[in-house]
């Protein structure tokens, strides 16, 4: 028989997760997180909710395909990526990395964790 000697918090158990959110400007956003907690993708501002999810359905839909991504380099010397859907639309952008590497390895987590990630959606 299992004896179950310890629960988890939800501190200690974290799933990939889009998090819709309302911006200063009262725009709807989202970020996808990773399953250790961390800001991996951030979306553009979207007049209403419905267009929050519907940039989360192309992000799941997108994210496998790594032709979709653009990988950058911004004027301060840091490593960044864009996920554009079919029609070159941007529909998500990473945080900014040291090096190309950790933004690489950003990428692989954005295609592994999206399709599958849930929807927190507070509003």
């Amino acid at each position: 028989m299992l004896k179950l000697t310890h629960c988890l918090t939800s501190e200690e158990v974290f799933v990939a997760a889009f998090e819709i959110y309302k911006d200063s400007k009262n725009e709807f956003r989202f970020n996808l997180k990773a399953d250790n907690g961390e800001k991996i993708l951030h979306s553009e501002g979207y007049k209403d909710k419905g267009g929050a999810h519907n940039g989360i359905n192309s992000v799941k839909e997108n994210a496998p395909n790594d032709a979709r991504y653009t990988r950058e380099t911004a004027t301060n010397g840091q490593f960044f990526f864009t996920l554009r859907a079919a029609n070159h639309e941007v529909i998500g952008t990473s945080e900014m990395y040291k090096d190309a590497d950790n933004r690489d390895a950003g990428i692989e987590d954005v295609k592994r964790l999206a399709p599958g990630a849930q929807v927190k959606d507070s509003f």
